[in-house]
């Protein structure tokens, strides 16, 4: 991972130094922005492996920079750790159905959002291996590459919106209520902010990018979800 090169969006000095200086200890390469227009800028020529965007940015905020991204097709696979003072679920949700593949909240612990940046950047790591492999119908799940397939085209997954996939097609048939994905340390590390309708979210983004596969997750009414072919 120390070839990654690593993109900090946030107005803060002292944020952006302390960021900067835990992943750089880690061997990442780090580009450090102010404003989301010199951010944008940048992409146009240069792509990060990840980006980290604070939401309360002057000028555009990071919420409109995460949108920009998700609908552009040469900057849609960017990861997005959303870093930020706002805590709310609403905040949260609206984060992660813009595509976010993480949220962490201000104040926060910089080895946690190192070791979160390495699990978001380990999706896209390439095994020599074949991996195991599960298929359900036309999906097929690598969980070593981290990879996932509907009738051979490949789709690209958060981090999280993977994981919860991986739940369901390991315990194909099985009903997993709500309450039990939340409990998924797996899923969710010692992440506190996570709420009933941050599942919802995740498995209606989870279904659009499925396509066709979408209708195998299926909701069980007042409980939770299982994946079916």
């Amino acid at each position: 991972m120390s070839e990654k090169l690593i993109t900090i969006v946030d107005d803060e000095e002292d944020i952006v130094e302390l960021v900067s200086h835990h992943l750089k200890r880690e061997g990442f390469k780090v580009k450090e922005f102010h404003n989301g227009r010199d951010f944008l800028s940048y992409i146009e020529s240069v792509q990060p492996d990840l980006a980290v965007l604070d939401i309360m940015l002057p000028g555009i905020d990071g919420l409109e920079i995460c949108r920009i991204l998700k609908n552009k097709n040469s900057t849609s696979s960017i990861p997005i750790i959303m870093l930020t003072a706002k805590a709310s679920e609403a905040d949260v949700v609206v984060g992660l159905e813009l595509g976010a593949d993480d949220y962490i909240v201000k104040p926060f612990s910089p080895r946690e959002l190192v070791a979160r940046v390495k699990t978001v950047l380990r999706r896209t790591g390439v095994s020599e291996d074949e991996g195991n492999i599960i298929k359900i119908g036309p999906v097929v799940v690598n969980t070593e590459k981290y990879e996932v397939s509907v009738d051979s085209k490949k789709l690209t997954l958060t981090t999280t919106e993977f994981k919860i996939l991986e739940v369901l097609a390991e315990g194909k048939g099985r009903v997993f209520t709500r309450d039990q994905l939340l409990k998924k340390k797996r899923l969710w590390g010692d992440d506190k902010l996570v709420y009933d309708r941050t599942i919802d979210v995740h498995i209606k983004n989870l279904r659009e990018k499925l396509g066709i596969a979408g209708s195998m997750i299926k909701t069980v009414r007042s409980i939770g979800y299982k994946l079916e072919e």
